[in-house]
């Protein structure tokens, strides 16, 4: 049996649905208001955001997007340190408008919070021995191989169908390789590069595969429901890609002529035209 509602909730039913619709979209004009981004960066993860040994004040690729994208907003940046562990919830609280910290889409993160557009596409790769440089990840089936316990690298290897030999810390993992208890060492495309360049200044020869274990668009992160700003940062981030900034910060931090040696590939792109699978 169907029962009306009561008089007073049928009047204050659509006023609470308008008042959450208005709470959801409310940071943009918070922001506004104030005059300044309130952009959630690492307070010590280089080079995206650390201290400068100098000044003390936070440098780095994620930093320099946080000025950029404030830029494009009209307001000026308010830094607010994070830790890897609570960046998630620091966003979701609302301490901070945006996070813009090494942020790799994965799908439980994309349960929690909205990304923007991605701005690069960070990689799992595998590392191997010379002699398996021109294989594919499709080769590796069944084979160990090695990483951090608990990583994305650990999803990509079981993605792959590989078997997964996993450690506490990057440097075991790499070292598995070494001694053979692995075939292969996976790990991020940043920390891959540095890894394969120091070995071949001590004569050791390791390379890369070129086709990536897994991909991990690096985005802008924000709350649920905050379509209005999504809007924004997407425009903003389409903006500084088209007047090349984004470039010249990834060169001034990770660039060909930094200890990384990265080169930059992917533009800024909409996430829902990319075609990846998602790790956990």
């Amino acid at each position: 049996m169907n029962k009306k509602l009561p008089l007073s909730w049928a009047i204050c039913l659509p006023l609470l649905l308008s008042a959450t619709l208005s709470v959801q979209a409310d940071t943009l004009s918070d922001i506004a208001s104030r005059g300044q981004l309130n952009c959630g960066v690492y307070a010590d993860v280089p080079p995206f955001s650390s201290p400068d040994p100098k000044t003390r004040q936070l440098v780095g690729m994620d930093v320099d997007l946080c000025q950029a994208l404030a830029g494009q907003l009209g307001v000026k940046v308010n830094l607010m340190p994070v830790s890897v562990e609570a960046r998630i919830a620091v966003l979701t609280t609302g301490r901070v408008d945006v996070l813009i910290a090494n942020l790799a889409y994965t799908k439980s993160r994309a349960a929690q919070i909205q990304f923007s557009d991605p701005y690069y596409i960070a990689k799992e790769v595998l590392v191997v021995k010379s002699p398996n440089a021109d294989k594919t990840p499709a080769d590796f089936k069944g084979k160990r191989l090695s990483s951090t316990k608990g990583s994305t690298s650990e999803q990509s290897i079981r993605m792959a169908q590989a078997k997964p030999v996993t450690f506490q810390d990057t440097a075991s993992a790499y070292l598995a390789l070494q001694q053979n208890k692995s075939v292969g060492f996976v790990t991020n495309g940043m920390t891959a590069t540095q890894l394969v360049n120091r070995a071949a200044a001590d004569n050791i020869k390791l390379a890369m595969i070129k086709e990536p274990m897994a991909l991990e668009p690096v985005a802008v992160g924000m709350k649920k429901g905050d379509e209005a700003l999504l809007t924004k940062v997407n425009a903003g981030l389409m903006a500084i890609e088209q007047g090349g900034e984004i470039d010249r910060i990834w060169n001034r931090w990770q660039g060909p002529d930094t200890e990384y040696k990265m080169v930059r590939e992917e533009k800024v792109q909409p996430l829902s035209e990319l075609k990846f699978v998602p790790l956990e």
